[in-house]
């Protein structure tokens, strides 16, 4: 949960890009549609961890402060989430405009919710993690939304799913 929050996180600030970098009425309907999914999933993943007295964020033993120079959180998280774009990838979306802002947008979500269908199948694999009811719908409502978008986004890419 603490994981799937921070990967949530950067699905809102990408779809919050849209718009200021296109006119695509289709990705605009499809950003407010991701962008509020995805805010709604990251509250109930707060109160979820709050009401088990759980941290909000995970822990990072070992891990230098966020705040010492150089120490770039981003990019560690990137390599422990599946899907997350890099900071090279971020970047290059924030710098795009237009119809290639478009593709690399889709393209980037596409592969954001691949990870976060890993992420909620890891969970499914987990000894006794479909016994919580709440969890169990939560994280069945998430794939299948994930999986419909991902079918969104294909046919607009012009792919076939």
């Amino acid at each position: 949960m603490q994981k799937m929050i921070m990967h949530h996180a950067q699905a809102v600030e990408m779809a919050a890009l849209i718009e200021s970098h296109t006119d695509n009425k289709n990705l605009r309907l499809l950003g407010a549609r991701i962008s509020q999914s995805q805010s709604d999933e990251i509250k109930f993943m707060k109160l979820w961890l709050e009401a088990r007295g759980e941290p909000v964020s995970p822990p990072m033993p070992g891990m230098p402060s966020m705040d010492m120079p150089g120490h770039d959180m981003s990019s560690h998280h990137h390599m422990l989430m599946p899907g997350m774009l890099s900071p090279k990838k971020m970047d290059a979306l924030r710098k795009a405009k237009g119809a290639a802002f478009d593709t690399l947008f889709l393209s980037g979500m596409i592969q954001h919710h691949k990870g976060a269908l890993m992420m909620v199948k890891d969970l499914f694999d987990t000894a006794g993690a479909g016994q919580d009811a709440e969890l169990f719908n939560f994280a069945t409502d998430v794939d299948s939304g994930q999986w419909a978008e991902i079918k969104i986004m294909q046919t607009m890419l012009g792919k076939n799913p």
